[in-house]
């Protein structure tokens, strides 16, 4: 063969796909990539006008006024939560100490009747006072305290003072006899302990 015969080299056909990425390399086919990214870079330093940013002001104070209020509202209903809560505790202590107040009439009856007078081996006697201790068990759970006055000396946030006697003994203002007990429910008196004190 001769070299006139010999077949050219081939070139690659150009295809739709070629075509575009060789566009892309051109520096005509790159300025307007250029043109969006300066663009972008223009809306990012985007300038308002005195209105805009007046009437954007306004909606920041509207803002911080209505968290102000909101911040208001939230502290002032925590408070009355509080509060209801503290009343609601202490209408439910009252209602508990009055109802106790009406069962120490009982306590009085059950302390004189095991006090009373009776053999050892006597069942009734012996039946009382294990009521009578049942009783005061009971008063103790509910949170019942009987205040302590004999040989103590004389606390009239405590006791009511009935009658005075001398008596070397004892100390002086000091309590010889307690006629009556006395209780308190969660540090507060529910009754006097009335007493008989001397000197």
């Amino acid at each position: 063969m001769s070299e006139e015969t010999k077949e050219p080299l081939e070139e690659t056909p150009v295809t739709a796909e070629t075509a575009e990425t060789e566009q892309e390399k051109t520096p005509e086919n790159q300025e307007p990539e250029k043109k969006a990214k300066k663009k972008e870079k223009k809306e990012k330093g985007i300038t308002f006008t005195r209105e805009q940013v007046e009437k954007m002001e306004l909606a920041a104070k509207q803002l911080e006024s209505v968290k102000d209020q909101f911040t208001r509202l939230t502290a002032e209903y925590d408070n009355y939560r509080k509060r209801t809560t503290k009343e609601k505790d202490g209408i439910y202590q009252d209602a508990k100490g009055d109802t106790i107040k009406t069962f120490l009439a009982v306590y009085d009856n059950l302390e004189r009747a095991a006090a009373a007078e009776g053999g050892e081996d006597d069942p009734h006697k012996k039946g009382l006072e294990m009521i009578f201790h049942q009783f005061k068990e009971l008063l103790a759970k509910e949170g019942v305290k009987e205040i302590e006055a004999k040989g103590k000396e004389f606390d009239p946030e405590l006791m009511d003072a009935v009658m005075h006697i001398e008596d070397e003994s004892l100390g002086e203002n000091v309590v010889a006899q307690v006629f009556q007990a006395g209780f308190e429910l969660n540090g507060k008196v529910l009754r006097h302990a009335i007493v008989q004190v001397a000197n």
